[in-house]
């Protein structure tokens, strides 16, 4: 399965450390400030893409010199510079498409960001985005596995349709058999796997599978 990670433009201490993939063999595409964000890791970007407003001429120039391929574009444009380094990633051939720096600042980027999951997971592409407290992922309706994470204890199901149907939760603290989920229900905020694999299943709808941690310090600091 092909992956590639894509580094967006958000709060660089929402990053988490890049060496969870340092033994992986992966692709990284930089999204405007998030080319910055890898250039300074030491990290030579596959692909950069954006208006990169966000970076000094000086930090662009650096860019320009480190990185393989450079799709600069203007301020004013349809796309978000996120959306741009996933099309980027689409076009080659991407499976697996994990997601940081998109998340924390402003609301209003988090919230489109974490949306931009619903078009990949139509594509059957497996999308997550990751930052040093959380992964998230969309699913549709059907029967998944799910493994335990010790650095992601905590597991929540939130409807983003309206409703969710005959919900089943096996495997976990707090098992569910085939519970209604209307949008909105704080139901499944929490929970954790009792087994190594749990499975969840459910017949309609969508939902937001978010792994967490309460610890600040979970693999913080993208440079190190």
């Amino acid at each position: 399965m092909k992956k590639i990670i894509v580094v967006g433009g958000g709060p660089k201490t929402y990053i988490p450390s890049f060496q969870r993939w340092a033994e992986e063999d992966v692709e990284w595409i930089g999204a405007d400030q998030g080319a910055e964000v890898l250039v300074e890791a030491g990290i030579i970007p596959d692909v950069a893409v954006g208006d990169f407003d966000s970076v000094s001429a000086a930090s662009y120039q650096k860019i320009k010199d480190k990185a393989r391929k450079m799709h600069t574009y203007p301020d004013e444009k349809d796309e978000t510079d996120l959306e741009l380094a996933i099309n980027e990633a689409l076009n080659r051939k991407a499976e697996h498409i994990v997601l940081l720096g998109v998340t924390g600042g402003r609301m209003d980027h988090s919230q489109a960001n974490i949306q931009l999951l619903y078009p990949l997971m139509k594509k059957g592409v497996k999308a997550v985005i990751v930052d040093h407290q959380n992964q998230v992922e969309m699913a549709a309706s059907g029967s998944h596995k799910i493994n335990e994470d010790p650095h992601y204890p905590y597991l929540s199901f939130l409807p983003v349709t309206l409703e969710v149907k005959e919900l089943t939760l096996n495997g976990f603290y707090y098992p569910l058999s085939k519970a209604y989920l209307p949008f909105g229900s704080t139901l499944c905020i929490s929970n954790r796997l009792v087994e190594d694999t749990g499975t969840f299943s459910f017949e309609s709808g969508i939902l937001l599978v978010i792994r967490s941690t309460d610890s600040m310090d979970h693999g913080k600091g993208s440079s190190h």
